[in-house]
């Protein structure tokens, strides 16, 4: 393995001052806008300054911006602690508040006042404070030669002293990141609320229409939002829940805009997105798109078939099946798009073409030379190498997360392995805890459709993963069967006592020592033992190994770009669920040839997809009586509703429930989504065809007023 001496680049981002990065493209630190990216954005027309947007010593717009439950973004849009969020990102409250009798989901749900309003325990929302700089101090025990693992304690030792020593309030937060593979690191002071209300969203079908079928698509007609309000103690620091607690009054609240956008007008999103790797080096794209996703696309096509085809014979299966479906379906769509993207704009040719001009400039400096020699090349054999303990770990995964009799092996498994390390004696409760855990999973669980998605991966599985990676104990129940999957899958689901609750508890009414001793003769629960066993064997440890052999030369690797780099490339760091401003232009795009994409849609577009009793694409009664008399109120434009519109803001998960603001920092809009084609932006982000997807906040704010009649929370916001 190359080591590499890893030296601080604590200014050399900020010295990165010409650009040939797409203006587009980008997940930026707000406290670096001023040295990176102002000029720019002005010359895209924002109105107003980088201090606008980042300042710690006034109100500013980073101070409107909440992490919300640590999985979506969310806005303050009032002086009362009201939050803007999705309305998928506010789903789980949503349905925990839902019961037959008051269901919020189908019907919506309103507070008309502030007594109304539902707690939710467990829900936060975190507001950056600061954002310091803290590379040196974090590196300072590294030395050259060292393990990543020695690496990684030296410097864990410095961040847990940089985290005690950190200036703060008592009620504020700390954590340290690691940025551009772990070159910097930055200490985020935060303040986390904890009393956040539910106040109000509209019907799933507003705020889900669409649904699956629309999930990752262009145009959208979707009214994904829903609101909720921060609550703080009386003295306006954070506090758990109690009724004495009063609205939260933010350090700064967005102003909304009613103008709308227009062509190439200027676009900016602030949130927290979740993960990307946009240095990977030509062979780590090339794997992705050309064997990771096929991998885990070819599984998931085969069990969302085998669902599909029975969800449509069967009402109750339907309904059983509707939200595992959704969850298979989104990132299989996710991954689809991001094959079809990588493919449509040549994003392995690109990035080949890239690291020729990398090889070619490092060439002109020998200071370079004698310091990056070879790390690109070592880097891409590394993914060469570990392509087939990573195909094998999707197809693994794929397996035990679609083939639901899989899992509930893994979990009998991970129930016992809890049992040994605390002892036999706590068998009795843990068991207890562990078939109530499973009594929701079997409520909608059915073995007939699960024994035929068994039967399509198992010969999935055992066509893609050579017996060498899959270990003897699997090949030899394979070869048991003779190689046939529904022969395998027929003895396990007739005579496993993991296929109903019923069966599982006999099973594990049993002494301690009996399970364990009969999980060797039930033909389910050895198979996923054979499996998991050939996993650790033979995958996972060597995986491991290069694994870190990578993180260390994609470090060296990002340090390298960013110095050799530097007059081609502007370089942001990948997302890791920290604050960041990404900025574009209102645009429309051509997914293929002959095809072109507006930029906007309307409610015209709801009613064409309407039809009546679909779980996707029915409409309210109030909506089509609010259209059909073009009762929109201030809202509309010229008698029609906007409802969604695009852009080319760089975004991705976590983005969800993001503002979007103009060119003066108004809210205008709210992320939701990306285009099919442009999925491929976590990997290979091009302009021509990456897309984010926003609600007009126009269509928010018919829906709360003239559908849902909610005029008080119209009332506290403030409309420009």
């Amino acid at each position: 393995m190359l080591q590499r001496i890893v030296k601080p680049v604590l200014l050399l981002v900020l010295v990165v001052l010409s650009t040939h990065t797409y203006a587009t493209e980008g997940m930026w630190l707000p406290q670096l806008l001023s040295g990176l990216n102002e000029k720019e954005m002005k010359g895209m027309g924002m109105k107003i300054s980088a201090s606008d947007i980042y300042n710690i010593n006034k109100g500013s717009l980073k101070d409107a911006i909440v992490s919300f439950g640590g999985f979506c973004t969310a806005e303050v849009i009032s002086e009362q602690g009201l939050l803007l969020t999705n309305h998928h990102c506010g789903y789980d409250a949503i349905q925990k508040h839902s019961s037959l009798q008051n269901n919020f989901l189908e019907n919506g749900f309103w507070a008309k006042t502030a007594v109304e309003e539902l707690p939710n325990p467990g829900l936060f929302a975190t507001f950056i404070v600061r954002i310091d700089d803290v590379t040196k101090a974090a590196l300072q025990d590294v030395k050259p030669g060292m393990s990543e693992r020695e690496r990684q304690s030296a410097i864990d030792k410095r961040l847990n002293e940089i985290r005690q020593n950190a200036r703060k309030e008592s009620w504020q937060e700390t954590l340290v990141k690691p940025f551009y593979e772990g070159n910097q690191y930055f200490l985020f002071v935060t303040e986390t609320y904890r009393d956040v209300r539910l106040v109000g969203a509209p019907p799933s079908s507003i705020g889900k229409f669409g649904s699956d079928t629309d999930n990752w698509v262009w145009p959208r007609h979707t009214g994904d939002f829903s609101m909720f309000r921060i609550y703080a103690g009386k003295d306006g620091r954070p506090a758990p829940y109690s009724k004495d607690n009063v609205p939260l009054k933010p350090k700064y609240a967005l102003s909304i805009s009613l103008k709308g956008v227009k062509q190439n007008d200027f676009t900016m999103v602030m949130g927290f997105p979740g993960r990307t790797t946009e240095y990977l080096p030509s062979e780590g794209v090339k794997q992705t798109v050309e064997v990771l996703d096929a991998a885990k696309v070819e599984m998931r096509d085969a069990a969302l078939k085998i669902m599909d085809g029975y969800m449509r014979k069967d009402a109750q299966i339907k309904i059983q099946y509707a939200a595992k479906f959704a969850g298979t379906a989104n990132y299989w769509k996710k991954w689809k798009g991001e094959m079809l993207g990588v493919k449509q704009t040549n994003g392995i040719g690109r990035k080949l073409q890239y690291e020729a001009t990398y090889r070619q400039l490092l060439e002109t400096n020998p200071a370079w030379k004698q310091q990056y020699a070879g790390v690109l090349d070592s880097l891409n054999g590394y993914y060469q190498q570990i392509q087939p303990y990573a195909q094998t770990r999707d197809y693994f995964s794929e397996l035990t997360k679609n083939v639901e009799l899989f899992d509930v092996g893994d979990r009998l498994i991970n129930f016992l392995n809890n049992v040994h390390e605390r002892g036999e004696a706590q068998y009795e409760t843990m068991r207890q805890q562990f078939l109530e855990s499973m009594q929701p999973f079997y409520q909608n669980y059915n073995a007939t459709v699960d024994h035929d998605v068994a039967v399509s991966l198992l010969a999935l599985y055992a066509k893609g993963v050579p017996a060498q990676y899959a270990g003897t104990e699997f090949t030899q129940i394979w070869q048991e069967n003779n190689k046939d999957s529904r022969l395998l899958a027929d003895k396990l689901y007739a005579t496993s006592g993991l296929t109903s609750m019923d069966k599982l508890k006999a099973f594990v009414q049993q002494p301690y020592n009996t399970v364990v001793a009969q999980m060797w003769t039930d033909p389910a629960a050895r198979l996923v033992m054979a499996m998991r066993k050939g996993y650790v064997d033979n995958v996972s440890r060597p995986l491991a190994d290069l694994q870190s052999n990578i993180n260390n030369l994609q470090r060296t690797y990002m340090q390298a770009q960013m110095e050799v780099m530097r007059s081609k490339k502007t370089f942001y760091p990948d997302a890791n669920s920290t604050l960041r401003v990404t900025y574009g232009k209102v645009d429309g795009y051509n997914p293929r040839d002959a095809i072109h994409y507006d930029f906007y849609t309307y409610l015209d577009g709801v009613m064409e997809k309407y039809i009546p009793g679909d779980y996707e694409f029915d409409v309210p009664a109030r909506l089509i009586e609010l259209y059909k008399k073009k009762d929109y109120g201030r809202y509309g434009v010229n008698g029609k509703m906007p409802v969604c519109f695009i852009a080319s803001n760089h975004t991705t998960g976590g983005n969800s429930g993001s503002p979007a603001l103009d060119a003066s920092g108004h809210l205008i809009g709210l992320n939701f989504d990306r285009t099919w084609e442009g999925t491929m932006s976590d990997i290979n982000y091009d302009p021509s065809i990456c897309r984010n997807i926003m609600v007009d906040i126009r269509y928010v704010l018919f829906i709360i007023d003239k559908y849902a009649g909610c005029t008080r929370l119209i009332d506290e916001m403030k409309l420009l």
